[in-house]
């Protein structure tokens, strides 16, 4: 693995990165042995594993190659693949996978210990052996199908010569079964194959908990690319246009935006004005009008005018895949409760080999015989199971997710709970998130006339206040006035003719702070002024976010003087044209201080905030790209989900820390007994059950805590 490389032939080549798929990668242990080994291959600068992702980044000199990497990480025990060949669902075909292995683990559960029971009763001589044989027609298949992901993982730790949890785990349910088919054969008084399919299923419970709470933390970034435009019409020097798709763009091309139409890459206006939509960049609700000179970026919509664009930055280099980079990048921190577990998961095989191997030699020197000291040692390791503090962080986190849920709180990742739970910032912007994001206008100065002439205006455009009126005053039902010639252009709104007089809609920025529209009629001026409604319960869930100790503050991407007006109301700090890259640096700094800040935002400009802050939340309303970012989504109107899911996420750090302790005594305790032979595997085996179910019970206390 360390063959020596030509290393002036090195010096000064291009670095090369590369990513492997590594769906092997479990733990901690799993990272830290990735991570170590792989930095010793000559020429290899650096190795950073996602967990979540189940991937590998690797940079290094093009003297190693991707085949290298490959055989390095299956001589380490993980098959891995180059990810640009990786089956696109893997995570879902893995929990798929782990969710039949569970219902059969519990079938198979379930009908052996009804047969179980019979021998519990009293059941002698044929009548025993008839139902041992019965349990092992049902056990052995089940056993076969539903222990697959431990015994595949068992062997290939064994063949790169490593162990891992799986490996005692696997050791002691195949001993358990044999011994069990010894015993029905031999018509012997006890037979474990309820022990070993009771073990299956509750770790395969553990396992399958695992596998979809890591599912829902993978955010997809293929959503975000996918803003930007498939293809883009280009002009050719002869004048004519060729649709060409994104990919193939590349900077000095002049494409030909229609109306409607996303852009698929960065560039500036050669020609026409327009008006574009930025929501999903910037935040703004409101279009912005586009002129020659202006720059637009990928993902931007043409919303009035042709424009001609010349291309500036094309497909990995656009601001929109700038942004998906930093979401990727900053999505990889790794839990803290998730890593002690691991780290103890990692100690227990060598740990348990050991005391199953002391107390089967202790048994044999003491003069116990082989069945006796075989039946001591299958029993310390079914026991000592760590299916208890596997099951610790994630019962807590289903419970709690699942109350939060019924409040309206949609939590994607179990480890944002504890993350939430340690927050003392909350960061929020403004537009669709301490307000509702839907301007409406206030219609007091407009008469029954002037209303239906700016509806007739209103219906014309395709502006979102021009919607909004349009909304508001059909919902008062005002019947359109007739009007002719309405017409509008790009940067000056819809003109007409009613009666005889010109009439106008227009944008206007000169009545206040905030947005609004002016109704021309003849000479006569009427403003129509709009305002973005705080979410009813705002003051509230800052109130409570405070006597928890959090301190709140605005951080938008929309104008300063449209934030400040919402910072008065709640008594908050607000700071406003705030750039995605300035949140970062704000978000950089706090935890510089000691911070750990909750991010709560909707925009695709606080997507890279989103996924970098300690923890993050997004409304139900919020672009797809901030709802993937994000750590929760909250749904309705209300604003409490925030407040409510840190309470919560408090608790359920409690509750698992509990856990822990109660996983902790009880090994504590049990193992003495097991190792002093007062346990048979069966009694091992209800043991480590009711073990869990003691930690799924406590666990349970996290429901009602939503209310």
């Amino acid at each position: 693995m360390n063959a020596p490389l030509d290393h002036a032939a090195m010096r000064g080549a291009p670095r090369v990165d590369s990513r492997f798929a590594v769906p092997g990668i479990r733990c901690a242990g799993c990272i830290g042995k990735i991570e170590r080994e792989l930095a010793r291959i000559d020429g290899v600068e650096t190795v950073r594993v996602n967990l979540s992702a189940r991937r590998v980044d690797v940079g290094h000199s093009p003297a190693v190659g991707e085949d290298a990497l490959v055989a390095a990480l299956d001589a380490l025990g993980f098959e891995a693949q180059p990810a640009v060949t990786a089956p696109p669902a893997q995570d879902e075909q893995e929990a798929r996978m782990l969710m039949r292995a569970l219902a059969v683990a519990g079938f198979g559960m379930m009908n052996v210990m009804l047969l179980s029971v019979s021998v519990w009763s009293g059941a002698e001589g044929a009548t025993r052996d008839l139902f041992h044989l019965l349990s092992a027609l049902i056990a052995l298949p089940v056993i076969a199908y539903a222990g697959r992901p431990f015994f595949a993982s068992a062997a290939w730790a064994l063949r790169a010569g490593r162990t891992n949890m799986d490996v005692p785990i696997s050791i002691g349910v195949l001993l358990a079964t044999g011994l069990s088919l010894y015993e029905t054969f031999a018509g012997g008084e006890q037979a474990y194959f309820d022990g070993a399919t009771m073990l299956l299923f509750f770790l395969l419970a553990g396992r399958a908990l695992d596998a979809a709470m890591r599912g829902r933390t993978r955010a997809e970034i293929g959503a975000l690319l996918s803003r930007m435009g498939r293809s883009a019409g280009i002009v050719q020097p002869d004048g004519s246009v060729v649709r060409v798709a994104a990919a193939a763009i590349e900077p000095g091309m002049l494409m030909l935006v229609a109306a409607g139409e996303a852009l698929a890459a960065d560039g500036v206006i050669e020609e026409g004005r327009s008006a574009t939509d930025n929501a999903m960049l910037t935040g703004e609700s409101a279009p912005e009008p586009v002129a020659p000179g202006a720059t637009v970026h990928a993902g931007t919509i043409n919303l009035a005018q042709p424009i001609r664009v010349r291309v500036t930055a094309a497909a990995e280099d656009t601001a929109i895949a700038a942004i998906a980079r930093l979401m990727d990048e900053a999505g990889q921190s790794r839990s803290r409760y998730v890593r002690i577990a691991d780290r103890a998961s990692r100690l227990y095989a060598p740990a348990v080999h050991t005391l199953a191997a002391l107390s089967f030699a202790g048994w044999m020197i003491a003069g116990a015989g082989l069945h006796h000291s075989l039946v001591i040692a299958i029993a310390v390791l079914i026991i000592t199971c760590p299916c208890a503090m596997g099951l610790a962080v994630p019962a807590a986190q289903v419970v709690a997710t699942g109350a939060l849920m019924k409040r309206g709180l949609l939590v994607k990742d179990g480890a944002a709970l504890e993350r939430l739970a340690e927050v003392d910032t909350v960061i929020f912007d403004k537009t669709g998130t301490l307000t509702l994001g839907e301007p409406r206008p206030d219609l007091s100065a407009l008469t029954r006339a002037d209303m239906g002439v700016a509806l007739a205006l209103a219906q014309v455009s395709r502006h979102p206040l021009s919607r909004g009126l349009a909304r508001a005053i059909g919902e008062a039902g005002i019947a359109p006035e007739p009007v002719d010639g309405a017409q509008e252009r790009a940067g000056e709104g819809v003109s007409a003719t009613w009666r005889g007089l010109p009439v106008a809609l227009r944008r206007d920025d000169g009545h206040g702070a905030g947005m609004g529209a002016v109704l021309c009629i003849g000479e006569r001026v009427v403003p129509v002024p709009f305002a973005d409604a705080l979410r009813p319960d705002a003051a509230k869930t800052i109130a409570m976010l405070d006597r928890m100790g959090l301190a709140s503050r605005i951080l938008s991407g929309d104008r300063t003087d449209a934030v400040a007006p919402v910072a008065r109301r709640l008594g908050l700090f607000g700071q406003g044209s705030v750039t995605p890259q300035d949140k970062l640096a704000q978000l950089e700094r706090l935890e510089k201080q000691g911070h750990r800040p909750l991010m709560v935002g909707d925009g695709l400009n606080d997507g890279p905030a989103l996924a970098a802050a300690h923890a993050s939340m997004a409304p139900g309303s919020a672009s797809d790209v901030s709802q993937q970012a994000a750590d929760a989504v909250f749904v309705g109107s209300g604003l409490m989900p925030v407040a409510l899911g840190v309470r919560v996420a408090r608790a359920t750090m409690r509750v698992v820390r509990q856990n822990f302790a109660f996983a902790v005594i009880y090994n504590l305790l049990a193992v003495p007994l097991a190792v002093t032979g007062l346990v048979t595997p069966l009694v091992a085996a209800v043991a480590m059950s009711v073990s869990s179910l003691a930690v799924v019970g406590n666990s349970l206390r996290l429901s009602g805590a939503a209310r």
